[in-house]
């Protein structure tokens, strides 16, 4: 791998960490835009959702590790940690866009 490619590696994961720390400071930090429910769960699973994410990364296991031969039970053990750190993810990630884009509108 060049140089290039590795910075370009390197900063986008960076650029990435960074976004998803900032989200989680305004999920605890700050109130939370969406009712209330959602941000409970928000802040339940935000931080195993940033544990499952560094084990998928550091790891270099595939984000959807799905085969032929698995059970039903086997696929929605797969499947409901990937589900709900995506959706705590979306969650999170449209709260910090919605302060910024009112923190920008206030001014």
């Amino acid at each position: 791998m060049t140089i290039k490619k590795r910075n370009l590696k390197i900063f986008i994961r960076i650029l990435f960490w960074i976004t998803y720390l900032l989200s989680g400071y305004f999920l605890y930090a700050r109130s939370f835009i969406f009712p209330i429910f959602l941000g409970t769960f928000a802040k339940l699973v935000y931080p195993l959702s940033i544990f499952w994410l560094q084990i998928r990364i550091r790891n270099k296991e595939p984000w959807l590790p799905l085969t032929d031969s698995m059970s039903t039970s086997q696929l929605w053990f797969r499947l409901i940690p990937i589900m709900v750190s995506l959706s705590t993810s979306i969650l999170v990630l449209l709260n910090l866009l919605f302060k910024l884009i009112f923190v920008f509108i206030n001014k």
